[in-house]
């Protein structure tokens, strides 16, 4: 079994065999394992956008599950596969968001103990859902600062107690759940599906639902969605190998990371048509928009999606769209500085840090 805490840690930069990649059966035996738990999210017709772009807009709306975002289908995957010695051992995450709360999840429905280690300045919502969806089986440990300080807290704590790594994007079988909704796309839009545009972070998401479009609909482009100040995939493919960026802005909180997994860079170098990076302005009023016109609570990095519409506005005239509203947990102690960069267009001050990715 692959060593995910190494993988986050201590990336490699040389390709994967193809053997380990997540292939088409994997992700179908994923929907099977998860189907009483992972909840089936609707795939909505957003009238308000298909009629702003002439277009036939769907939203897959993942902010509808129980933890409010797609995470919980690669975190229960991963988990409900452990041996009964593996489970003995308990599980550990690091998480800044929602990572942790699909793993809080996915131990109480288990009944397995878990320690999720959170940057210590962690916004209280988030440790009080981890809390909440764990119960008594999760134990959350505040330190540091960062994501990147909590998590070399996890790994000191795997090395130390033989617990099970739960990576947030960078692991065979959590990518294999991302991309069961992938299939409940397929199996649910009304007509064939022209483009797909997903929120891409840690490459994860993106990696599963190319997976399954290649295989199933090769003629969908699928297309990836970064902030513009956080596009780790675009530059790894613009240099032709997984790359980490100097800094980032972490505004997009969700989908904001110096690198994406090693996984998924090879993944999505093969079977995504595009990557576009949208400015924070257009995610913060396509957060703005989906609120007022829709009354749909969204994160920024559940609107990329939504957001890059507007850069495709003549591509996606008269065709079927899809835009994975990947996820809700937005923290309202945000929204005036959310909708100062709505009404902005100048670029926002990089950190030379990295936040969880989500996606």
């Amino acid at each position: 079994m692959t060593d995910t805490a190494a993988l986050l840690t201590e990336p490699s930069t040389t390709a994967l065999p193809s053997q380990v990649l997540p292939e088409l059966k994997d992700i179908i035996k994923a929907a099977a394992r998860m189907k009483d738990v992972v909840r089936r999210t609707p795939l909505q017709l957003s009238q308000y956008l298909s009629q702003r772009y002439n277009a036939n807009i769907l939203l897959k709306r993942e902010d509808l599950q129980p933890v409010r975002s797609f995470k919980l289908r690669g975190a229960y995957n991963r988990i409900v596969q452990l041996t009964a010695a593996e489970r003995a051992r308990g599980i550990v995450c690091a998480s800044a968001g929602n990572h942790s709360q699909g793993v809080a999840y996915s131990c109480q429905a288990l009944g397995i103990k878990g320690t999720v280690f959170m940057p210590a300045n962690s916004p209280q919502l988030k440790i009080n859902k981890v809390r909440q969806f764990g119960g008594n089986k999760i134990d959350v440990v505040l330190v540091g600062n960062t994501f990147d300080e909590a998590c070399q807290a996890a790994v000191e704590f795997q090395r130390n107690t033989g617990a099970c790594f739960i990576h947030p994007f960078d692991d065979a079988e959590v990518i294999s759940g991302q991309g069961t909704l992938a299939l409940e796309i397929l199996q649910d839009a009304p007509a064939s599906v022209d483009l797909v545009l997903t929120p891409v972070g840690g490459g994860g998401l993106a990696a599963g639902i190319g997976t399954v479009f290649q295989a199933r609909s090769p003629k969908t482009r699928v297309i990836g969605v970064e902030p513009e100040h956080a596009a780790a995939l675009q530059n790894s493919l613009a240099h032709g190998a997984n790359q980490s960026l100097a800094s980032i802005d972490p505004f997009v909180d969700g989908a904001s990371t110096l690198r994406v997994g090693e996984l998924g860079y090879v993944i999505c170098s093969r079977t995504l048509d595009s990557v576009v990076a949208v400015p924070d302005r257009l995610t913060c009023q396509a957060l703005i928009d989906l609120y007022q016109e829709q009354a749909i609570v969204a994160e920024l990095s559940g609107s990329l999606g939504i957001a890059a519409l507007e850069l495709l506005k003549e591509e996606i005239e008269g065709k079927t769209v899809v835009c994975i509203l990947s996820g809700g947990n937005n923290d309202f102690s945000r929204f005036g500085e959310i909708l100062q960069r709505a009404n902005t267009s100048t670029s926002t001050t990089n950190t030379d840090y990295p936040e969880e990715s989500a996606a």
